[in-house]
């Protein structure tokens, strides 16, 4: 039988970053299924700047005009008290928390500045405690509450040029998790989730047809069942977005076991490094491996294999809190190998500096706070004009339950580990990037990963250094920077307060530093990117697990009755489907595949009639027109895109007496074009990944081009072919001036899309002269040939002139597109083949391509080209791989031009 509807009657729901996109489809469903609803927005940019009351107020509009409760709250989210107050002000309770408000600020780690960190974490990670600190008591005390924190793959997985957002996402599932411990006895269940969807944040970095499919009405069901009163499921996380919803949990290797003697080297833990990343027999933990076990099972072995001895004569290698416990024990073994130390100790560097000098090894001492980098770094440069090495490692203990934690005792943990680690990488970034070469421990705990009694701040802060190491990880690797996380399990001072004795006495600091050093030196097995959980001679690397999860039609509304039905598969890891997700693009390889995932479609129910009648209403549609403004300036942005050097004046400098436009230029006023007709009509089955560029024709209708216009788009359909397997779907746009009405350009693009043939459709296109023609290479050897090397940076320069789409600069989507590497724009390489055709033989009228395969930006290609009568015939090939890009091609020259 179906399910009830899941209903908040008498319930309050607070949403923060309300105004718009994922926040506003919260606020407006619970609104619809009886809560009361507190709308809070700061009314900010995505990138927070500015506010204003607008967004919150539309909201709650939009709530009571459809008959339910809400009342808007303009506070930012870092006076989540404010927020609360709004709550029990006006409706007298808190039952449901949903941490939801967010900005972006990307940038590549070596531009970021102190502002663009500070004010994420401001956001992401200080407002979240802020607004769960406030509504805890009032969980507490009603035995009941549900609390939602947002993450998001880049945190999850790191994500390139977003070190700052990945800390911070991280930081809230160590958060999360440990609240989800706190609050159990409560009743007070806590999950994080990590949604794909589309909203301000994200549309300036996705892809306008990927958008499409991930609203956020996709992750609004997930949420609902999680906050339902029904729900068990806490301390969970979940990925969730176009349809597709899996639950993630992490995943410890069996790890490899060593005798804790003077045999346990760095060498000793390379030989059995196949044990560190067995997961075989892998555990599924919610906290630290058991230290006893292991002591006495580790203390039974023979003496190890010490391997090969490591050798960082010249090294320079800078330890934090390296005064005593764990730091003092990695000085000493890296002293003991070569290396000249630094080491920095807020209170006393001192007596290990004096320890290492008399083992005969060289040491300085530096006392700066890690929170000021640039002077922790400078103790390096200053005694030895470089710096190879930094292990991140100093750390403070500040443990209350979260009902009792103040703001002082959790800003001091972040700024100490998690800003403290940001900084001291911050300032070593420079030198690791001028010498190419750079080496980062950053510790984590298992307080973090799994949460912990008492150590939200902790926690959060632990987390955070996960998702920063993650992300910094992917961005230093093509300098041979590499960066590693531990999770150390040592008695040391911190540890000190909260194990007995002779525990502490076992978990000796010296076991840890074997794996430290060996993921400093060059023979490191994995070189980068890893986190691993380490002590007691014990080393194990930890990965995420995720379910197959449920994949549910996109093109059915999804409801959260859905959801719950389909419960058990969500979370189910053991039905032979789960994977281990480690970037961006195995992330969001679930949600893409979900693209293509229909109901058995209401389009072939209907039959074919449907679609053919559609095609035939969107012939005779009108479009609106879209206008197309250009000046000198893109003409020449658009010639240097298509590999125009400095040297072609004509083409590069508008004080030239024959300064133009590459007749190619006109494929560009149309590219954004509004079309009168959806795709998704006129075809069945449609998926925007299914889709491909075949062929393109482009009439100039106006000699010579102007250098600079005010232009306007009218495409229209021209057909739709059933090929049985494909959809080709042909539109045809002209171009005019605005001031004088005529004609400049006409373009006819054909797409072909995949599995959306078979609806009884025409089989063959129509013959529309030249913009049909198919060009047949004469069987001689060609007239002309041009060769040109495409440079790296050729897809970052052609996107500037309109076709803004990610695959072409972003290797995350080139990958869920499965290339290695962005690949060039189809029509980039036409435009540079079209300019080889102007260049031998001079103007033409038109010119038609089929596209034929992919070049990667740096590489070079060959036209190759026929003249016969009045056209040229060519052919594009990739000098690299020999193989066509472009094929059956053809321009019809302008006769009487002169060529160049």
């Amino acid at each position: 039988m179906a399910i009830q509807e899941l209903r908040y009657d008498g319930q309050t729901v607070v949403v923060t970053g309300a105004g718009g996109g994922l926040g506003r489809a919260y606020a407006i469903f619970f609104g619809s299924r009886g809560a009361n609803v507190v709308v809070n927005d700061l009314g900010g940019s995505f990138k927070g700047e500015g506010r204003g009351s607008q967004a919150a107020d539309k909201v709650v509009d939009e709530i009571r005009s459809a008959g339910g409760k809400a009342v808007a709250n303009y506070d930012s989210v870092d006076n989540g008290e404010n927020i609360i107050k709004t709550a029990i002000d006006n409706f007298g309770r808190i039952d449901v928390l949903i941490n939801n408000a967010g900005i972006l600020r990307d940038i590549s780690f070596k531009n970021m500045k102190q502002q663009d960190w500070d004010l994420i974490m401001t956001v992401h990670v200080r407002g979240a405690y802020k607004c769960a600190r406030a509504a805890w008591p009032y969980f507490r005390k009603q035995k009941y509450g549900r609390l939602i924190s947002t993450a998001s793959a880049a945190g999850l997985f790191g994500s390139f040029g977003q070190c700052n957002y990945s800390a911070a996402k991280l930081a809230l599932v160590g958060f999360t998790e440990t609240l989800a411990k706190e609050g159990l006895k409560y009743n007070i269940l806590c999950n994080v989730i990590a949604p794909i969807a589309a909203s301000r944040m994200t549309e300036t970095v996705m892809p306008p047809d990927v958008l499409a499919s991930l609203g956020p009405e996709w992750i609004v069901p997930l949420v609902s069942v999680l906050t339902h009163k029904s729900s068990t499921e806490t301390g969970a996380i979940f990925e969730v977005g176009g349809g597709h919803i899996a639950k993630l949990r992490w995943e410890r290797a069996k790890g490899a076991l060593l005798k804790p003697d003077e045999t346990l080297t760095p060498g000793a833990v390379a030989l059995k490094w196949s044990d560190v990343t067995n997961y075989k027999e892998a555990e599924h933990p919610d906290g630290p491996a058991n230290a006893m076990e292991i002591l006495e099972a580790a203390g039974q072995l023979p003496p190890n294999n010490p391997g090969e001895k490591l050798d960082f004569k010249d090294k320079v290698v800078l330890i934090t809190g390296g005064g005593a416990g764990l730091g003092r024990a990695y000085a000493l073994l890296f002293s003991k190998l070569g290396a000249k130390i630094v080491v920095n100790d807020l209170v006393n560097p001192d007596t290990v500096v004096q320890e290492i000098q008399k083992l005969g090894g060289q040491a300085v001492g530096n006392k700066a706070n890690v929170v000021d980098g640039e002077a922790v770094i400078k103790g390096a440069i200053d005694a030895y004009g470089r710096i190879d090495v930094l292990i991140n490692n100093a750390g403070i203990l500040r443990d209350k339950a979260f009902t009792n934690m103040d703001d002082n005792q959790w800003d001091i943990i972040h700024q100490v580990h998690l800003n403290g680690t940001y900084a001291c990488t911050k300032a070593a970034w420079p030198y690791f990037l001028k010498q190419k070469y750079g080496r980062v421990i950053n510790t984590t705990s298992t307080s973090g990963i799994y949460g912990n009694f008492g150590q939200a701040n902790y926690a959060s802060a632990k987390t955070g250094i996960l998702g920063f190491s993650k992300s910094l990880a992917l961005e230093g690797k093509k300098y041979n920077i590499f960066v590693n996380t531990i999770a150390p399990n040592a008695g040391t001072q911190l540890t000190a307060t909260i194990m007995p004795e002779e525990m502490v006495q076992a978990l000796k600091p010296d076991y840890v530093a074997p794996i430290v050093v060996l993921l400093c030196s060059d023979k490191a097995p994995e070189p980068t990117g890893g986190l691993y959980e380490c002590g007691m001679g014990w080393y194990a690397q930890t990965r995420w697990q995720r379910t197959g999860g449920h994949g549910f039609p996109i093109d059915v509304k999804l409801t959260p009755e859905a959801v719950y039905e389909q419960w058990a598969k969500i979370t189910d890891f053991d039905d032979g489907r789960a994977d281990h997700p480690f970037d961006n693009a195995s992330g969001l390889k679930s949600i893409m595949a979900n693209m293509e995932n229909k109901s058995k479609g209401k389009k072939e129910k209907s039959g074919n009639d449907e679609i053919l009648s559609a095609i035939e209403s969107a012939k005779s549609a009108k479009a609106e027109g879209t206008p197309f403004d250009y000046t000198e300036k893109d003409v020449i942005l658009y010639n240097l895109g298509v590999g125009s050097k400095r040297t072609d004046l004509p083409f590069v400098y508008e004080n030239h007496d024959q300064f133009q436009v590459l007749p190619t230029f006109g494929v560009i006023p149309p590219f954004n074009a509004v079309s009168p007709f959806s795709l998704d009509d006129i075809v069945p089955n449609f998926s925007p990944m299914m889709l491909l560029h075949g062929e393109q024709f482009l009439e100039i209708r106006k000699f010579p081009i102007p250098t600079e216009a005010k232009l306007v788009s009218y495409p229209k359909l021209i057909e739709v072919v059933d090929k049985g397997a494909a959809g080709v779907v042909v539109t045809g746009t002209t171009t005019k001036d605005v001031n004088t009405g005529e004609d400049i350009f006409y373009n006819e693009s054909t797409i072909f899309i995949r599995g959306s043939g078979g609806f009884g459709g025409p089989k063959k296109g129509g013959d529309r002269g030249a913009s049909t023609a198919i060009h047949k290479p004469p069987q001689r050897a060609p007239d002309s040939v041009v060769e040109e090397k495409t440079t790296e940076e050729q897809a970052a320069i052609y996107r500037l002139s309109g076709d803004r789409n990610p695959l072409h600069i972003d290797p995350a989507f080139s990958k869920v597109g499965g290339f290695k590497v962005p690949i060039l724009h189809g029509l980039c390489f036409f435009g540079i083949s079209g300019k080889h055709v102007l260049q031998t033989y001079g103007p033409y009228k038109n010119i038609k391509v089929r596209f034929a395969g992919t070049v990667l930006p740096g590489q070079t290609l060959k036209t190759e080209m026929w003249k016969v009568g009045n056209t040229v015939i060519f052919q594009t090939k990739v000098v690299e791989t020999g193989k066509l890009c472009i094929s059956g091609a053809g321009a019809e020259l302008l006769g009487g031009g002169s060529k160049l």
